[in-house]
Formats: C-alpha cells, structure tokens, sequence
C-alpha cells in the first residue's frame, strides 16, 4: 500500500516516514513545494497523480492559530478550499483520504470528552478554516476518514514539548495555562493510527469505516499539567528543569481563542479499528527521553 502524504516537514508526515521504516506492506511518500501548493488548485490533482498513492493522508495544513486572524483568505484556501481540491483529486485517482482535523473546531462551553456526534462551534479563522476543510473533504470524496486530534507533539518541529525543554534551559520559572483542557497527542501515535485505519480501509474486510472520528492520547490534563509532567520526566532523565506557575486563560491573552475544554473521547476509533492511543504521560515520556538525548531543542 502506498501512502501519498501532503506536506514533507510536518510533525505527522515525519512521523509517518519513521513508523513505516521496515515494513513490506506500506510505502510512504510525501509531496509539498516546489510540487504541491495546497492553495494553487492547478498543482494539486498532477502532483497526487504524479505519486501514484494507493491512499491519500491529507496532512499539511495552515497551523499559525494567531496569524490566521490576520490572513484569513490564506487560511481558508489552505486548510478550506485545499482540502476539497486534496479529497476531489483522490476521488478522480480512485483512492480514499485520510485527512486530519483539529479539536479547535469544537469550541464552546460544552465539557468533554467530546465525541463526534458534539456541535461544532470554531473560535477563530484557523478553527473555522479547519471546519470547513472537513466539510469539503466530506463532500468531495465518500471514501474518507477525518481524523479530528488534539494538543500535538512530536520530536520533530516546533511543539509544546519541545518549547517547555528549551525554555526550561533558560529560566528557572515558566508560566503556564492552567485552565484549558484537553488530550495531549503523540504524533507518532497518530502516525500508528493512520496506518491502522489505512489498511483496515485498503483491505475493505467488509466493513465501512469511512467517516469522522476523534483521536487523541488517553487520559486529560491542563496545559500546566502537562508542562509538569514533562519538566519532571526531562529532570528523571538528567535534563533541563524548571518549576510551573499556574495563570490564567486571561493572564496570557492572545489574538486568537482557545478552546477551554479540548478532551476528546476516543471511542468511535477504538470501536471502528481495535486500537486506542497509550495514555499521554507514557508517549510523551518517550518523546522527551528521545529529544533529551538525540533531538537538538532548536
């Protein structure tokens, strides 16, 4: 089975490369620029052609949260109109897609875990553009899983993990959220994930299991939480540490919201592909092991 990835630098592609190393059944190739230019319609159906995917994992997206409120046009036809046009030329190659979605698009006051059959109320232009990425990507090809995940972090790219790592080798004290929630989310468990759900979609076995889903680590914390259990994990292993002060949402403003209560209920997926994440503090103790002593905190 060949995976076509778009997107070459992100945390999930990258990961799905790792988890796919030496195994005879999946091959996966990614595609970005020069090639792929999500929001240039024209690149997308002959740079998907031109990588021969058996399935589509629709991965790269418009990430800056705070900078989309200044550049919605952008936002929408990356993570909008792109995702349409990623699921159209799927459709056209005769192949499904797998396309990931964010927590952002949930909102509201509503407490988790949220499972899928919640309202979706985005609060903001990067949350809104991910909603309707989703919508598109459900209209432009049935054969599709959306996979909606939360709070990720790899030992690739720029992360929480990473950040509270680097930051903690220069001070002695970081301020952290404390009342926000949510299901931090190994990337390279999504990769996992991906690979579960695209074979169980390429071998068929009779089921459908297209649809949208949620995905995240087991188990909830607070962002000082998970600030916490990393600087604490970093300082078993012999690295960098630093003690958390709780603040609030309002102590830290910024341009656009967060959601306060991002927990997701993972059900579905485990119900559908006989799979559920490790709980948060096991995965991202290996991640902060492996960035402690392989990874530059750049």
């Amino acid at each position: 089975m060949r995976l076509v990835v778009t997107g070459r630098e992100g945390q999930v592609a990258r990961s799905l490369i790792e988890r796919s190393r030496g195994r005879a059944d999946v091959e996966v190739v990614t595609v970005g620029r020069p090639a792929l230019f999500l929001e240039d319609p024209a690149t997308v159906l002959p740079a998907l052609q031109a990588a021969a995917p058996d399935m589509v994992v629709s991965a790269a997206a418009y990430t800056a949260v705070d900078k989309a409120e200044d550049e919605p046009d952008l936002a929408f036809a990356i993570n909008a109109a792109g995702a349409g046009h990623v699921a159209a030329a799927a459709a056209v190659l005769g192949v499904p897609v797998i396309h990931l979605s964010t927590d952002y698009v949930l909102g509201g006051p509503k407490k988790g875990p949220h499972d899928e059959t919640g309202a979706t109320l985005p609060c903001g232009v990067y949350a809104a553009s991910k909603l309707a990425g989703e919508e598109a990507m459900a209209r432009a090809n049935p054969r599709h899983v959306i996979l909606r995940t939360a709070w990720v972090y790899s030992p690739f790219g720029k992360n929480f993990v990473r950040t509270m790592l680097k930051l903690a080798n220069e001070r002695d004290t970081l301020t952290v959220v404390s009342d926000q929630w949510g299901s931090p989310t190994s990337a390279l468990d999504i990769a996992d994930a991906i690979l579960i759900a695209a074979t169980a979609m390429h071998e068929g076995c009779g089921r459908d299991v297209h649809g949208l889903y949620h995905f995240a680590g087991t188990g909830e914390t607070n962002w000082s939480g998970f600030a916490r259990h990393i600087l604490a994990t970093s300082r078993k292993y012999g690295g960098p540490y630093a003690e958390v002060s709780d603040i609030t949402t309002a102590d830290y403003p910024t341009k656009a919201n967060r959601p306060h209560d991002s927990r997701l209920s993972s059900a579905w997926f485990a119900g559908a592909f006989g799979w559920t994440a490790p709980h948060w503090r096991e995965s991202s103790e290996v991640v902060v092991a492996r960035l402690l002593n392989s990874e530059p905190l750049l």
